[in-house]
């Protein structure tokens, strides 16, 4: 590790600064000691900061003027910087769509949700942890908001999706399954596996968000009763903790618009499903092996809705 010693009797100060290509008056400047003061600031910042953590720097200016602390903006963008704190929003765009690829029409408009297996839908969002980002995808039934199946990954890459799709076809079929036009979702082969299974393909307009409202609920939900509160550390505790919410999510949680019962209830109780949660039935009523997916469309829906894959 190179240095500088100003009493270096061989070589001079200069010297040692060109070869190491620095600015010798740069080598002058010592830190300035951050003041008791600004310390006092950075924890009234991070205390907002921890209670809301999508403010950023002009957000928590507003309410450090509304505690009765006048400072302007500049010195709460330096101030964060120096502490590192950064509000949390969606920096990477998760639904980058592909002009090659073939789009389909949104099918929910106007559409009555009136029982499970009707409508799925997925999306994908990241999750912010200290070395990165990793990326969560989830299947939920939009008539009971059960999620089905789920997968982490640390990049955008279609495989975990298709993992997360055949995982969910294990349990049910619906009939239309609902995307945004990210890359993954127009793909040849999520595209493929939907219409070969004689599911309708549904995917929401450029910029129209609420298309697919439910999916985000559901990581407002995630991200604010769970990852913003224990602040995963690394993927391991990330996937860890990512399934145990999803598990009281689906099982434990009431759900206010499903009148105070829980997703599990409702998705089961729609299939004719009253026995309670955690029973396992061992003697299936329908069970048939596939070895290649058009034979599935040889079925009516109510049996496909009955499917164990083995």
């Amino acid at each position: 590790m190179a240095y500088l010693d100003k009493n270096n009797p061989r070589l001079s100060y200069v010297c040692q600064c060109d070869l190491l290509s620095l600015n010798r008056s740069s080598t002058y400047y010592k830190p300035k000691e951050t003041s008791q003061e600004d310390l006092d600031l950075i924890n009234e910042i991070r205390d907002i900061w921890e209670k809301h953590p999508f403010y950023g720097y002009r957000r928590i200016k507003v309410q450090l003027g509304r505690q009765g602390i006048n400072v302007n903006w500049k010195r709460v963008y330096r101030l964060m910087s120096e502490a590192g704190i950064q509000a949390i929003y969606p920096k990477p765009n998760t639904s980058k769509k592909n002009l090659a690829h073939r789009t389909y029409p949104y099918r929910l408009q106007n559409l009555e949700l009136k029982r499970s297996n009707q409508v799925w839908a997925t999306d994908i969002t990241y999750i912010k942890l200290p070395q990165g980002f990793v990326y969560l995808i989830a299947v939920i039934d939009v008539y009971s908001r059960y999620i089905i199946s789920w997968r982490l990954s640390n990049s955008l890459s279609l495989p975990f999706c298709l993992e997360a799709l055949n995982e969910a076809l294990e349990q049910g079929i619906p009939e239309i399954f609902n995307t945004d036009q990210g890359t993954q979702f127009t793909s040849d082969e999520w595209i493929y596996t939907l219409v070969n299974w004689g599911i309708q393909p549904s995917m929401t307009g450029v910029g129209r968000c609420l298309d697919n409202i439910h999916c985000e609920r559901f990581w407002r939900t995630l991200k604010y009763e769970d990852v913003y509160i224990y602040g995963y550390s690394n993927v391991t505790e990330a996937r860890q903790r990512i399934g145990t919410f999803i598990e009281f999510y689906n099982h434990q949680r009431p759900h206010q618009s499903l009148g105070y019962k829980t997703p599990s209830e409702v998705y089961r109780a729609s299939l004719g499903d009253s026995r309670p949660d955690g029973y396992v039935d061992n003697s299936l009523d329908l069970k048939v092996e596939f070895t290649t997916y058009p034979q599935a469309l040889c079925l009516t829906s109510n049996q496909r809705s009955q499917i164990s894959l083995i």
